[in-house]
Formats: C-alpha cells, sequence, structure tokens
C-alpha cells in the first residue's frame, strides 16, 4: 500500500472515532443550551442559582473523568498488543472505580451541599435556590461516574457510537424533563435539577448495561481479579490526570468565585458565555477522545510511523475544526447571548467576551489535542506541571490582582484566561515530536 493510502486512512480513522463522540458532545451541549435558556426565562436569580454551582460539578465530574483516561489508555494499549487478558482485567477494575469513586464523591458532595453557595459567594436572594440545585444534582453522583469512566473505557475499543446513542438518549430526557417541570408543573429551578438528577440515573444504568454486554470485555468469574500491577498502571496514570482535573477544575471555582463578586449581570454574562463557548470547543475534545484511543493503540503495537501519523492528522484535523469555530463563534456571539438571555446588559456584555474568545479557538485546540497525545502515551505528569502553572500562576493571580487592585473589567478577566490558553497549547505542542522515544525509554 502507497504512503500515502495509508495516510488517507489513518486520517479516515481518526475522524471515523472522533466524529460520534464529536456528536454526541455537541447534541449535548445544545441541549444544555436550551436547558439554560429555560432556565434563562425564568429570570437572572434562577440563572445565577444554577451558576453558582457549575464550575464546582466541573471540578466533581473531573474526578472520574481522570479515572477514565486510566481506563481508556490501559485498554487501547493492551488492544494495540493483543493482550485479551489484559484487557479483562482493566474492564473490571474499571467498573469497580466507577462504582467506588461515584459512592465516595457522592457522600462528600451531600455533606457539603449546605455551604457551596456561600463558598460560592452567592447573594442572599440567589443562595437557597442554589443550595436546593445542588443537592438534587448530588445524589445520582455514582450514576454519573459509571456513566464516564465505562463510557471511556467502550470507546477505548473505538466504538464511540455506542456511548453517543445513550449520551443523546440521556440529554433529550432531560431537555423534556426540564420543560415538564420548569413550565407546566411550575417548579422553577428545582424542577431543573430533578431533571438532571433523572436523567443522570438513566445514563448510568444505560452504560452499565451495555458496558456489561459488550463483546470485547470478558467479565466472567470474579469482579475483584486484577494483577495489582493493572492498578498500579491505573493509578499511575490516573493520579496525575485527577491532580490535573482539580488543579484546573479548582481554578476555574475560584476564576468563577472571583467574578461572582463583581455583581449579578457581569456574573450571568461570564456564564452564559462561558456556557455559549462550550460548543465550538467540542470538535477539540472529540479529536482528544480520539487521540488518546488511537495513540494508545500504536503504543500497545509498537508502531511508531503509525502513532506520527495518527498526531499529524489529529493535530491538523483538530485546528482545522476549531480555526472554524472560532469563525463561528465571532460571527454568531450576538444570536448566541441572546437566545439565552433578553437582558440588554448581559447579552452586550457576554457578546464582547465571546468575540474575544473567538481567536483563541486554535490554541485551545492544540492545547486539547495535545493532552489526548499524552494521555495515550501514558505520560501524564507534565501535562499536569503545564496545566497547573497555566491555571495559577497565568489565569488565577492576574486576574485576582487586575480586579482587587486596578478594577479592571470581565474583558480583563477574558484575556487572562486567553493567555492561559494559548500558553498551554505552546508548552504541550512543542514536545510532542520527541514524546515517542522518551515513552517507550521510561517503559
Amino acid at each position: 500500500m502507497k504512503k500515502e493510502q495509508i495516510k488517507e486512512n489513518i486520517f479516515l480513522t481518526v475522524l471515523a472515532v472522533a466524529l460520534p463522540t464529536m456528536l454526541e458532545q455537541i447534541l449535548s451541549v445544545l441541549m444544555q443550551y436550551v436547558d439554560t435558556a429555560m432556565v434563562g426565562n425564568i429570570g437572572p436569580e434562577a440563572t445565577a442559582a444554577v451558576s453558582t454551582s457549575t464550575t464546582i460539578t466541573w471540578l466533581i465530574g473531573s474526578i472520574p473523568v481522570a479515572f477514565g483516561v486510566g481506563a481508556m489508555t490501559l485498554i487501547s494499549q493492551a488492544i494495540g498488543a493483543g493482550e485479551q487478558h489484559k484487557i479483562s482485567q482493566v474492564a473490571k477494575l474499571s467498573l469497580v472505580v466507577a462504582i467506588g469513586v461515584g459512592i465516595i464523591v457522592e457522600v462528600i458532595c451531600l455533606v457539603c451541599s449546605p455551604f457551596v453557595a456561600s463558598w460560592m459567594g452567592a447573594e442572599p436572594d440567589v443562595a437557597p435556590a442554589a443550595t436546593r440545585y445542588f443537592f438534587w444534582i448530588s445524589i445520582p453522583i455514582v450514576f454519573k461516574s459509571i456513566d464516564i469512566i465505562l463510557a471511556a473505557a467502550i470507546r477505548a475499543t473505538k466504538d464511540t457510537r455506542t456511548p453517543m446513542f445513550i449520551g443523546v438518549f440521556a440529554n433529550i430526557l432531560n431537555v423534556v424533563l426540564d420543560y415538564i417541570f420548569i413550565y407546566p408543573m411550575k417548579l422553577g429551578v428545582d424542577g431543573a435539577a430533578y431533571a438532571t438528577c433523572i436523567s443522570a440515573v438513566v445514563g448510568g444504568v444505560g452504560m452499565f448495561v451495555v458496558f456489561w454486554r459488550h463483546k470485547e470485555f470478558d467479565l466472567s468469574g470474579k469482579l475483584f481479579d486484577f494483577d495489582r500491577h493493572i492498578w498500579k498502571r491505573m493509578e499511575r496514570l490516573s493520579f496525575p490526570v485527577l491532580l490535573i482535573n482539580v488543579a484546573s477544575t479548582a481554578g476555574y471555582v475560584v476564576f468563577a468565585g472571583l467574578v461572582s463578586h463583581m455583581g449579578k449581570v457581569i456574573f450571568a454574562a461570564h456564564s452564559i458565555a462561558v456556557a455559549a463557548e462550550e460548543l465550538f470547543y467540542i470538535g477539540g475534545y472529540g479529536f482528544k477522545s480520539s487521540a488518546n484511543t488511537m495513540v494508545g493503540i500504536t503504543y500497545g503495537e509498537q508502531n511508531y510511523k503509525k502513532y506520527r501519523k495518527v498526531c499529524t492528522s489529529s493535530i491538523i484535523a483538530t485546528v482545522c475544526v476549531m480555526t472554524l469555530s472560532g469563525v463561528l463563534l465571532y460571527v454568531f456571539a450576538n444570536p448566541l447571548m441572546s437566545f439565552f438571555t433578553k437582558d440588554a446588559q448581559v447579552v452586550a456584555l457576554g457578546t464582547k467576551v465571546l468575540k474575544m474568545v473567538a481567536f483563541n479557538e486554535p490554541f485551545f485546540g492544540l492545547y486539547i489535542i495535545s493532552e489526548g497525545i499524552y494521555y495515550g502515551l501514558g505520560r501524564t505528569k507534565y501535562p499536569f506541571a503545564i496545566e497547573s502553572c497555566g491555571m495559577w500562576l497565568v489565569r488565577i493571580v492576574p486576574t485576582y490582582i487586575g480586579l482587587h487592585f486596578f478594577n479592571q473589567g470581565l474583558a480583563y478577566v477574558w484575556c487572562c484566561m486567553i493567555a492561559d490558553n494559548v500558553l498551554k497549547a505552546i508548552f504541550l505542542t512543542v514536545p510532542i515530536k520527541g514524546l515517542w522515544h522518551k515513552s517507550i525509554t521510561d517503559r
């Protein structure tokens, strides 16, 4: 087969693995758009109540995501090496970890739920609804953990369509229940929380059933039948990713907390703009999942040429998609903000920062896809160092200084965020060329 044909096939494979995940996440974000718009129509207080715990829920979700990366990397590498017994052991470990992590995080969140609103600086008229909302969305965390980790394990087999179908169904259910609870039943913010709770349970149960029956996983025998070496590998892969996620999402929490003290209008504009931007970087996360899987398989096969082609294809596709996303975000910034809220001040301020961040999308794509490549090779410590330094030294500290000492506004805050993303993209992308040889040496 000619070199051009090999490259084209790998490029198409990368696309085939990435597209279902991209579609799933795009539809998920669109459903969240509708959800946010329905809550926004209740009033700014309702939007603030739901947004108060947004960054906390990111932090919660990042914990099972870390172990999902470990599961995806180990399973994809075992598939590449043809180690069926190891695939079975990692699958069993993934299920045990999903349940265990979910239970621990859920208990912690339920205990902390009365204090979250005050921690996030919610105003007195917002705090009661924000507290109830966080309590109800904390109840199904064990199901969310099962959903996230087992979906990552399934995607490692290149089966990205099944998690997509389950995710789409759960999100559609969430929107339907949102409408019923918020409008006909007039439950307001509480109704949105009930809808989230029910759809999360349905998604987790659905993912568990599919995982248990999946043809790639032999789950016969004892559930705890896995080598200590497998657990140690999972630890070495997952804990740096967990630290990355905790460092970044904790930074988002602090970042949102700083903005929340700027007033309801500014915080609403910031929160809605963050939600609106999410749709436009989904492409990067779709390719990140694909790169994690494909790089893991090539590492298991010990195929350096294929690894290079996977990296090249993933980076080119991601930058192209994210550049297009940036253009679309700039053009549709105002209609997007108007979709979420009718408040003229919120729309104007949100439009301004969205047009700013549109120029950041290609860099954000580079940052995202580079992480996927590192994860596929099982190298997670360096991304942790870069993520931590970027978040806290480039984003948080300058934001604090600008707000407290120089009375800067929301545009300045978003400039700090953009600078963080650009620098992380540079420091993660540059070393990729020599990454394979370092990974083989450390094996």
